[in-house]
């Protein structure tokens, strides 16, 4: 995974963010952990089973959708789901069903 640390993207308050498997890092931000790198690779993943485009589509979707749901909207999106919940596991990838998240989607944390 290729990663490019600069002061734009992510927007603040965030670290990291991943756009077509190549992940973008705050220049202020500390050395990434594993768990960090491993929950970016499964966004990885999921974009690239989702052909791309279609995964920042449902994205932007879910999240407008969860808005109006009780709870943190970015934190109940199902691909964030996953990602958090296996982001500490690193064999996680190695065993990971395509379309995982699609688990997650009727969820809410």
């Amino acid at each position: 995974m290729r990663i490019i640390r600069n002061s734009y993207i992510p927007f603040r308050g965030f670290t990291a963010m991943n756009l077509f498997g190549v992940l973008f890092v705050r220049r202020e931000a500390a050395e990434l952990t594993p768990g960090t790198l491993n929950h970016e690779k499964i966004h990885s993943a999921q974009i690239r089973e989702m052909l791309y485009i279609p995964f920042y589509i449902c994205y932007l979707l879910e999240w407008l959708l969860r808005l109006l749901l009780p709870g943190n909207a970015y934190r109940n999106i199902s691909f964030e789901q996953e990602a958090y919940k296996y982001q500490n596991d690193l064999s996680y990838l190695s065993r990971r069903d395509r379309f995982a998240w699609f688990r997650f989607l009727f969820r809410a944390r």
